[in-house]
């Protein structure tokens, strides 16, 4: 199994529907894989705030992504943030996520997906590896999933209070 993250959807998911973002990716992943599935690799997709617009979260989420680094079976892939009409966006991410999904259920590096996301712009590439003979599971909150990605995945996992607080971080003392 690999599980597949969007990582700044998963974040505000967390915020909005935990309260809380300080996930183990492992505990999580080996989680979702359940105790008769072997997890081969996560995938996390994000995209680095510019150091230039603000110094403290760039700070902050480069501690996070060297937490990452150190999490077993995680590979992180980066996308990049860009200035647009006075807003920024993420560019890269998802074509990123959606190509991997692809290019990883065709040299059967796993037989099911589970991917973490509440958007529907996947569900094309949901349906493109299903169409590969490999079965897609979407892990989503209770609030804000996406009803297209509800609609074509084989399984569906809700991600409960319980679960993730079985899947914080330790606290430091």
């Amino acid at each position: 199994m690999c599980v597949f993250i969007d990582g700044s959807n998963f974040y505000h998911g967390l915020k909005e529907n935990f309260g809380n973002t300080h996930i183990d990716f492992y505990k999580l992943s080996t989680s979702l894989c359940g105790p008769d599935r072997m997890l081969v690799r996560t995938y996390y997709y994000n995209a680095p705030v510019n150091k230039e617009d603000d110094e403290e979260m760039y700070k902050h989420q480069q501690r996070f992504f060297a937490s990452l680094d150190a999490t077993p079976y995680l590979t992180k892939k980066l996308g990049r943030l860009e200035h647009r009409d006075g807003s920024v966006v993420e560019k890269g991410v998802d074509i990123f996520l959606a190509v991997d999904m692809l290019k990883y259920a065709y040299n059967n590096s796993y037989d099911v997906a589970i991917l973490i996301s509440s958007d529907g712009d996947f569900s094309e590439a949901v349906n493109a590896v299903k169409d590969l003979g490999k079965h897609v599971e979407y892990a989503h909150f209770s609030s804000g999933q996406s009803k297209h990605l509800l609609a074509c995945s084989d399984r569906h996992i809700l991600l409960t209070n319980d679960l993730l607080n079985r899947c914080l971080t330790p606290k430091k003392s």
